[in-house]
């Protein structure tokens, strides 16, 4: 899939983004540790990914978004207040940065894309396709920590 105008990423993004904040409205600092395995990913930790890949992943089409600076000591990966705060603030910069510095045509732009050439509009439908995938993950998590898992593709079992 690949999006071919920038009015239907923006649609899919407010709509993915949302139920990604709907995700984090619903975890404790208390779950942010929560592992399926000692050697796996924690749910916290699968959420500042998805976090910090927004800004990340877009940097390498030359779009400045907002990634937290997670050597700063201003973002404490353990709560769910930063985590939340940090998202947004890359969801919210994505979206203004599109709408500035990009339109239809630049969806056919190739970029260098982790040793692949993806035009953008590849690149915006993986970054939609990326988080999803995580955020999946993390309902599982989610539910071995007993934090309530919210509905955003039709109700949960919640």
């Amino acid at each position: 899939m690949k999006y071919t105008t920038l009015k239907e990423f923006l649609d899919d993004w407010a709509y993915e983004s949302s139920s990604t904040l709907k995700v984090i409205d619903e975890l404790t600092d208390a779950s942010m540790g929560q592992k399926v395995t000692p050697e796996g990913r924690s749910l916290g930790f699968i959420g500042w990914h998805i976090t910090e890949t927004v800004g990340e992943m877009m940097g390498k089409t030359g779009l400045k978004v907002f990634t937290p600076d997670m050597e700063s000591g201003k973002w404490d990966q353990s709560k769910t207040a930063d985590l939340k705060e940090c998202y947004k603030n890359a969801s919210e910069s994505l979206v203004e940065k599109i709408k500035a510095d990009w339109n239809d045509g630049t969806l056919d732009t190739e970029d260098d894309m982790y040793g692949e050439k993806w035009k953008r509009g590849t690149t915006l439908s993986i970054l939609i396709l990326h988080q999803a995938h995580h955020r999946g993950q993390m309902t599982v998590l989610m539910r071995q920590a007993g934090v309530k898992v919210p509905g955003f593709y039709g109700p949960s079992k919640e």
